[in-house]
């Protein structure tokens, strides 16, 4: 892909995303999921992992999405929606491998997960986002082959860059490439964010624009 075209995908993504972002859906199972219509993308990743604040940084708004200091407060899959005629969606799950919640809760989470990847014919990306202090961690080595089996296309991303050395969140993009060789349904590229100083935000955004423009 050229220069040429990345700049123009980062313009029309700033454009696509400068427009009003608002809430739309809560759905606790999957029998109140809101009827398929635009074109979905969803961010899934441990609890704490910066889902909401990525959200919150995207849309350029500093509470669309509820940030927690306490882990697994998102329990429902919440759905945002763009302009009228953007033609997407953003979908916020329910946040993995929180510990300390009750086990029925837990089980109840990932179903709930596990069938909306399974059965969401709109969902066209998943971005799993893994903190870029710790790298991957079993429980989304779990969430990727989940993925693999449901034939989802994923992306991972890379949260909160700026707490990271240089050095050592180069070494971390190497070992999650080296990681994603096993898992076919994962796109090559990843991208590496701070949603605190906006880093990778216009080349997440154009990704989107991007997709949109393969479905189309």
């Amino acid at each position: 892909m050229t220069e040429e075209t990345d700049a123009k995908l980062i313009e029309e993504g700033r454009k696509l995303f400068a427009g009003e972002w608002q809430f739309v859906w809560a759905s606790p199972s999957i029998e109140t999921l809101p009827p398929m219509a635009s074109m979905e993308v969803a961010f899934a990743g441990r609890s704490n992992v910066g889902k909401s604040s990525l959200i919150n940084a995207l849309t350029g708004r500093n509470a669309l999405a509820r940030t927690s200091h306490t882990p697994g407060r998102t329990q429902e899959l919440i759905f945002f929606e763009g302009p009228e005629n953007a033609g997407l969606r953003l979908v916020d799950m329910p946040g993995y491998g929180y510990a300390s919640a009750p086990k029925a809760k837990v089980a109840s989470w990932t179903m709930l997960i596990h069938k909306f990847l399974q059965g969401r014919a709109s969902l066209a990306r998943v971005y799993v986002l893994i903190d870029g202090r710790h790298g991957l961690k079993e429980v989304d080595l779990d969430v990727l082959k989940t993925l693999d089996k449901s034939a989802v296309s994923y992306q991972v991303v890379l949260t909160k860059a700026d707490q990271v050395k240089a050095a050592e969140l180069e070494q971390r993009v190497t070992d999650v490439k080296t990681a994603l060789l096993k898992h076919p349904a994962a796109f090559p590229e990843i991208l590496v964010t701070s949603s605190r100083t906006g880093a990778g935000m216009p080349e997440l955004r154009a990704a989107m624009v991007r997709l949109l423009g393969e479905r189309s």
